[in-house]
């Protein structure tokens, strides 16, 4: 399927890599960044124009790969009558398109993408139509990107996102606040790499609640009380650690 991807962030540079992959030809990448747009063009090998009225007709899908806010702009500015139009968002409702397309809908990628990641990770795809008809043809673009293709309307999207949200960037939010007090006290980081990638890798074949460990689930006081009288000078921290602790204690799982 010949394509044009709009945008030149991550989404654009991870999915034109995997649609590269996959054996579509990309006739054109669109961008408001000249700088960013002729970059990843020249990665992804294909013309690029800047503006949306630079948009070229001549193609059978365009991929939005734009952040929320300019999408709603996009969808405002641009028209693409008769072409087969999805965008990336996860928190955006599947009609945003329609005034660009009645042949619309969304390929939402369910995974934190950034550029020059090597290998491609996994990525689980979304999808939805304006137009059921239209919903086969999505369907099969996605399956040629990723073997994991699921139909999800805007509420099953948006919850999913929500949870991505939870198990990523708040996830990563603790990490960042771990590794801040580990550099504060002179401490290794590094040597928690190993335990991270193992409790992650314990959710392949165990349900998050049952591979909860640590004092909190063992409702042990004595380490909890030591823990945050060593926190007493990371407010920030302390104030999360004594959260999680009430509401693993108060999950009951010992």
């Amino acid at each position: 399927m010949r394509v044009v991807i709009i945008g030149s962030g991550n989404v654009a540079s991870v999915l034109g890599r995997r649609i590269l992959l996959a054996g579509h030809p990309i006739v054109q990448l669109v961008g408001r960044h000249p700088g960013r747009t002729a970059l990843l063009a020249g990665q992804l090998g294909c013309p690029y124009g800047l503006g949306w009225a630079a948009i070229t007709p001549d193609a059978e899908f365009y991929l939005v790969a734009l952040s929320d806010s300019a999408l709603f702009a996009f969808a405002a500015d641009v028209t693409l009558p008769g072409k087969l139009v999805a965008h990336t968002a996860g928190a955006v409702p599947c009609n945003v398109l329609l005034s660009c397309s009645r042949h619309s809908g969304v390929l939402y990628p369910l995974q934190s993408l950034r550029k020059g990641t090597d290998p491609i990770p996994e990525i689980p795809i979304l999808i939805d139509a304006n137009d059921p008809g239209d919903l086969e043809r999505i369907v099969s673009f996605a399956g040629t990107l990723s073997d994991t293709v699921r139909m999800a309307d805007d509420p099953t999207r948006l919850k999913l996102h929500l949870a991505g949200v939870l198990v990523n960037n708040f996830t990563n939010h603790l990490y960042t606040q771990a590794a801040a007090f580990c550099e504060a006290e002179g401490i290794d980081f590094d040597l928690l790499l190993p335990l991270i990638r193992e409790t992650a890798g314990r959710l392949s074949y165990m349900h998050p609640a049952e591979a909860q460990t640590g004092p909190a689930a063992r409702r042990d006081q004595r380490t909890i009380d030591t823990h945050l009288e060593l926190l007493n000078n990371y407010k920030n921290i302390r104030e999360l650690y004594k959260l999680f602790t009430i509401q693993i204690e108060e999950n009951g799982i010992a």
